[in-house]
């Protein structure tokens, strides 16, 4: 939103600059995005006219203009706009002005061999319309030499409005909240009344939900078009605005003083009555913007009996606008669904100043007060007849009361707010005060569509009584708790923990494809209005998600990465009805082939290994951690395991292994290696009593390394992980490390048992290993398996 001190001024008296101005309105909520100083630099902008214009020998489309630029000078500019002629009236900018669109500088250059000084401007290179195709066409009634820019001391402050204050949308609400935190008086205008001098109306019809609650019209006869008057082009050109003629500007005038969308037609092109309806498919309407609109069934539009007028609250219709030569003139102040306009203006790709303020919300009581001001002008600056003002349909506006507690203001702010001073800001502010004792009761004004509960009116007061006044103060340290609970700690650990592996976070929709996500979960929790076809179901694993960007990297040739996610997944449509997992994936190769390497593929042991990791720098004890082959239908049921505090029946904490096949190949990844784990953060409760890190101090030992292998036959059902425990508890201050290197089921094994090849490594901290301890250690290795599991030593 663009304003002008001497605008504001017109309903705001004040003594502050508009520095002071911009800084107060930052203050209060209204961010200042910048302010033009360009004040010596616009009167660099003149009026000229070119004397002759002749092609430039050394390009087609460039050409040489002797410009006359007052006072009898004569300059040279290479100019390649296509209107360029002998004759033409336009903007010339001398070396060493700044252009306002781009911010460049001018300068004297040499254009394909000939000097050119300065340049003529089109409307675009100045910021007055989005018009680029040739150089700005003046009236030749305009003085060459004079300033193109009308008394532009009064410098623009861009102001950057946010979609909950529509009100300041208008000069007038920013006026309005300036008057309320003191930074002048809010000058209130009465609404004058109007002499109605014609009996001619134009009859409305308003069809039921046609997107249009209310539509007001003004018949004016008998007016005569012209140029509007230097006040009127001032303050539109001040703030940006192109000056078009004196019916079209008071329209935009109005707009932008008070947030009431106008529109003007040519009473005498328009058939009959005007007709508010929805759209039909197919139906073609001509814009004022010169484009043709090809519309849906949902658009809601001002029509006659024969054609489309204009698209209603967006833009107005090529056939029915008004023109120089207009005698007769409607105007209209309507009140438009802002759902319906916004549907509409997506839909067609169109953005107007009307549709912005629309879509935002518009005062549903300002359309008699809009159309009164806007006859006004016409008849005093047209002249004209003024019929009397129609307004069809019915309003949909509900007045809002609020109550306003006066201590709820401490309790939520900190500080205390008098009721003098409540009052006093609240009536600037627009708001009808009933003062009852411990409260206030409040009409909300029908302009504040942001306000509707107590905690806005609490907003509001600070908001004016300045947030520098929020005391300062210490919090009580003695009481604080913990920012986060033992849950979402868990929750940063688990990130941190698996991101230290190698694994790269991703984050996705909770939605998920069905056609991948039921082949993790036989619940099936469609979603009603999904954003896209792609995304139609709550998602029963983090593994859909996962294995989809998964194919879309492989389909890009990445074939070797490891992936996670931490969120939620649904088990019901209720809600609550939700389980928080972490769950990763690997997939391609573990390791390259290099000269000196084989390649290794992923395997499901990598991913037990990743899982224990984890569950280990969350504080588990590795020897409680007891590991089931026993699985869900994520995952392959004989190559993956479940991991379990304590034994087999505890708490599940995860599942780890190779990803079920028969999922893979539905998505046409069964050529790769892809293993992955889930982990079951709500199964991991706080404990009742804070371990203390039980960790020491690293120390190695300056003594040798020992190693014994081993092999043992056992049963089938012995498990590797069993035969560890074991021979790590015979003794456990020498043995440093246990692994497998070899399994072995066939001949010369016994049917239903296995042969388990161990290496054994030991080493003791306070000397070397002799032959006698060697050997005590092996023969209690040998019992214990044997005791345990019944294995026995291997011999061949």
């Amino acid at each position: 939103m663009n304003i002008t001190l001497a605008w504001l001024k017109k309903y705001l008296r004040t003594k502050s600059t508009t520095e002071q101005i911009a800084e107060k309105l930052t203050s209060i909520g209204l961010e200042v995005e910048s302010i033009s100083s360009a004040k010596s630099n616009l009167s660099n902008f003149k009026v000229c006219k070119i004397i002759k214009a002749i092609k430039h020998p050394e390009a087609d489309k460039l050409k040489i203009c002797d410009v006359n630029i007052g006072d009898g000078k004569i300059t040279k500019v290479v100019c390649g706009a296509s209107n360029a002629r002998n004759g033409l009236t336009t903007v010339y900018a001398s070396p060493g002005t700044v252009i306002p669109k781009n911010g460049m500088k001018l300068s004297v250059a040499k254009i394909r061999g000939v000097e050119s000084f300065g340049m003529l401007c089109s409307e675009s290179e100045l910021n007055l319309t989005e018009e680029s195709d040739g150089i700005i066409e003046l009236k030749n009634k305009q003085n060459v030499g004079d300033n193109f820019f009308k008394e532009n001391l009064d410098p623009m402050i861009d102001i950057s409005i946010t979609p909950n204050r529509s009100d300041c949308l208008g000069v007038r609400g920013i006026a309005r909240d300036l008057a309320a935190c003191g930074e002048g008086t809010f000058v209130e205008e009465k609404l004058e009344k109007i002499k109605i001098n014609s009996k001619k109306i134009i009859k409305v019809e308003i069809e039921k939900e046609s997107g249009c609650f209310q539509f007001g019209s003004c018949f004016i006869e008998g007016v005569v078009n012209k140029e509007s008057p230097d006040w009127l082009k001032r303050h539109l050109e001040s703030v940006g605005q192109k000056s078009i003629s004196a019916i079209v500007d008071i329209t935009n005038y109005i707009m932008l003083d008070m947030n009431r969308p106008l529109h003007a037609y040519d009473a005498d092109k328009i058939s009959n009555k005007i007709i508010v309806r929805k759209s039909q498919k197919g139906e073609t309407f001509q814009a004022l913007d010169g484009k043709k609109y090809t519309l849906s069934n949902n658009s809601c539009v001002i029509a006659d009996d024969s054609k489309i007028l204009g698209l209603g609250g967006i833009l107005g219709g090529e056939l029915s606008g008004t023109e120089m030569n207009t005698t007769n003139v409607v105007i209209e102040a309507a009140s438009f669904d802002p759902i319906s306009i916004t549907k509409s203006s997506k839909e067609l790709g169109i953005i107007t100043d009307a549709k912005y303020r629309f879509e935002r919300g518009v005062d549903p009581n300002s359309l008699e007060e809009g159309l009164i001001k806007s006859a006004k002008l016409i008849q005093e600056i047209c002249g004209g007849k003024i019929g009397k003002i129609n307004i069809a349909g019915s309003s949909t506006y509900k007045q809002r009361k609020i109550n306003f507690i006066l201590s709820n203001f401490k309790k939520l702010i900190g500080f205390e707010i008098s009721k003098a001073d409540s009052i006093k800001i609240l009536e600037k502010l627009g708001f009808k005060v009933k003062d009852k004792k411990t409260s206030l009761e409040l009409i909300v004004p029908s302009f504040r569509p942001d306000i509707n509960q107590e905690v806005d009116i609490i907003e509001e007061l600070i908001r004016i009584k300045g947030y520098n006044n929020i005391p300062l103060s210490e919090p009580n340290r003695a009481v604080l708790k913990p920012a986060l609970n033992y849950q979402q700690k868990i929750f940063h650990y688990t990130q941190r923990s698996i991101a230290s592996i190698g694994y790269l976070e991703t984050v996705t929709w909770s939605f998920s494809n069905s056609k991948i996500d039921d082949f993790f979960s036989e619940k099936k929790l469609r979603l009603a209005n999904p954003i896209s076809s792609e995304l139609d179901t709550l998602r029963t694993s983090i593994f859909s998600n996962l294995l989809i960007h998964s194919k879309n990297n492989v389909d890009r040739d990445c074939k070797n990465f490891m992936l996670f996610e931490i969120g939620p997944v649904f088990y019901g449509n209720q809600s609550g009805q939700q389980n928080t997992i972490a769950a990763g994936i690997r997939l391609g190769n573990k390791i390259e082939k290099t000269w000196t390497e084989k390649t290794i593929k992923t395997s499901a042991f990598d991913v037990k290994s990743d899982i224990l990791h984890i569950l280990m720098d969350l504080g588990f004890d590795e020897k409680k951690l007891v590991i089931e082959s026993k699985t869900n239908q994520s995952f392959h049921p004989g190559r993956s395991g479940a991991v379990h505090l304590g034994s087999n029946k505890g708490p599940l904490l995860g599942c780890f292994g190779e990803l079920n096949p028969i999922i893979l190949n539905q998505l046409g990844l069964e050529n790769y290696s892809i293993c992955g784990f889930e982990l079951y953060l709500d199964n991991i409760t706080e404990p009742k009593k804070k371990h203390k890190d039980a960790r020491s101090a690293y120390v190695v030992s300056k003594f040798q390394v020992v190693e014994r292998d081993f092999a043992f036959i056992v049963s089938k059902d012995i498990k590797a992980s069993q035969l560890i425990s074991l021979i790590k508890s015979c003794e456990p201050q020498l043995i440093i490390s246990i692994d497998i290197f070899d399994v072995y089921e066939g001949s010369n094994i016994e049917q239903g048992k296995k042969s388990i090849a161990l290496n054994v490594k030991m080493q003791s901290m306070e000397k070397t290993l002799d032959e006698k301890t060697i050997e005590d250690v092996s023969q209690k290795i040998i019992s214990s398996v044997q005791s345990s599991t019944g294995g026995t030593l291997r011999s061949s």
